[in-house]
């Protein structure tokens, strides 16, 4: 028996290959599907099933393309409903593999088709769960995101998740390893472990959720404490799950046509596209195409794209790294961002040579910034999460988060300039890149972000660890 989890960091998100005897298991599957099918041939293997943990909302799944490459049937649990040809299995329904044994568990909660897949060694003993959205490491998944209008709200989802928990998964051995579809940094849970692979037994003992003598009236409340509105996108995706999707090779032949500057210009004018700049922030810094946005591959890229774009089917023109062409159109795909129509050829280098105009962003250092703040002649916003925000901020700072950064356009100072920070970096980039597009110039990019203003000595409030707000 072989497992393999194949964890995508930009997502969090782990899918998992499963062998056993020439037969494969494929759990939540990537959009990219190939990876897959070329893992089973070189062991000379072939693809049995792919089991599906529930219908995903931070990402498009592969399953409907392996499903058409491979003849594996789609396996869903109870209640799931697709539009497609899917093996709905019952609550205990067993599915062999070679000489293994994969057990559909339902555990409702996070969605009411979620499932978890138990599966038994060659012996028979119980070895893992692949427990999807409905637990994670230190967390479980966020009960709101299936609420279908007044007919059942996150309380009544959280409670139906407390029932699957001590029904289905705690009564599990202690030794069982535990390998959920996401890690810290999904916007699927709230308080996840950095760690991707755990045993049951220490998550009963780490878990907040999963703790022995908890009601279920306060496990309705910790576990909807604090949630903050799912992203725009997540439905756009769970539809794309539940009804099928266009090929990934047409998206990418489709996404990675080069344009020449003056046909990608005419293109961005004619279709209303977004130009997307994905290079590093330092190169997006000193020079870039007027009105691009910048969401740079080295950082959350695709969670980011969805936050903020998050119409699936807005048009988008790319400024990419050379040779990063392709990868940039698969990433926006996996999270049903298909509407790439086109690639700048030769990159920002081309559009410059061809003339073009271009716009810089002003950056200091953050020994710089502290000058300016000490004399008081520049306000400072940060762009970071409200909770980063509270646990330490530079003091009179004033907190616009970059997800909801349009919802505070009005705050920031027309006639003076003021400074822009986040983190380290990547996202104040974002922000400004977004200021500019409203046609807001007036500011200065803080290098290096907090980070940087700590080291500069910069004085800030009193830490506050962020688990204690």
């Amino acid at each position: 028996m072989k497992i393999e989890q194949i964890y995508t960091g930009c997502l969090a998100q782990g899918a998992y290959y499963i062998e056993s005897k020439g037969e494969v298991a494929i759990i939540d599957p990537l959009r990219e599907v190939h990876p897959y099918m070329e893992r089973a041939e070189r062991a000379g293997a072939k693809i049995k099933y792919i089991f599906e943990t529930h219908f995903h909302a931070d990402f498009v799944s592969g399953h409907v393309t392996l499903s058409k490459e491979t003849g594996a049937p789609i396996v869903y649990g109870p209640n799931a409903n697709p539009s497609f040809d899917a093996i709905i299995a019952t609550d205990g329904q067993e599915f062999k593999v070679g000489d293994i044994t994969i057990k559909a568990l339902h555990t409702p909660g996070h969605t009411m088709e979620s499932t978890t897949y138990l599966l038994k060694d060659e012996n028979g003993k119980d070895h893992a769960i692949f427990s999807g959205d409905t637990l994670f490491l230190g967390d479980v998944g966020r009960p709101d995101l299936a609420q279908k209008a007044a007919s059942m709200t996150q309380e009544d989802l959280a409670g139906i998740l407390f029932d699957s928990l001590r029904n289905k998964i705690m009564p599990l051995a202690d030794d069982i390893i535990v390998y959920p579809a996401h890690g810290a940094g999904s916007a699927c849970g709230k308080n996840m472990m950095k760690e991707t692979v755990d045993t049951l037994g220490n998550q009963k003992k780490m878990n907040y959720a999963l703790r022995a003598d908890m009601t279920k009236d306060e496990f309705i409340k910790e576990v909807t404490d604090g949630l903050l509105p799912p992203p725009k996108y997540f439905p756009l995706n769970v539809k794309m799950n539940k009804e099928g999707y266009e090929d990934i090779a047409d998206v990418l032949n489709r996404g990675t046509t080069e344009l020449e500057p003056e046909a990608f210009e005419a293109m961005a004018n004619e279709t209303g596209a977004v130009v997307l700049d994905v290079r590093n922030q330092k190169d997006f810094i000193t020079g870039h195409i007027p009105r691009s946005i910048f969401i740079g591959l080295n950082g959350d890229f695709a969670p980011w794209v969805g936050a903020l774009i998050a119409d699936t089917k807005q048009p988008l023109l790319l400024v990419t790294p050379e040779g990063m062409e392709e990868e940039a159109v698969t990433r926006l795909s996996r999270v049903g961002f298909d509407a790439t129509i086109g690639i700048l050829k030769g990159g920002f280098n081309a559009w410059k040579k061809a003339g073009k105009d271009y716009d810089t962003i002003t950056s200091i250092s953050a020994e710089e910034a502290k000058m300016k703040i000490e004399n008081k002649e520049a306000e400072v916003f940060d762009v970071r999460k409200e909770s980063e925000f509270l646990s330490e901020h530079v003091i009179d700072a004033v907190n616009t988060p970059l997800d909801g950064l349009n919802d505070y356009l009005s705050e920031f100072p027309k006639d003076k300039t003021f400074l822009v920070h986040c983190a380290g970096g990547y996202r104040s980039v974002i922000a400004e890149s977004i200021l500019k597009s409203r046609g807001i110039h007036n500011f200065i990019d803080i290098g290096g972000g907090f980070g940087a203003l700590k080291t500069a000595e910069v004085p800030s409030t009193d830490y506050v660890c962020p688990t204690t707000l």
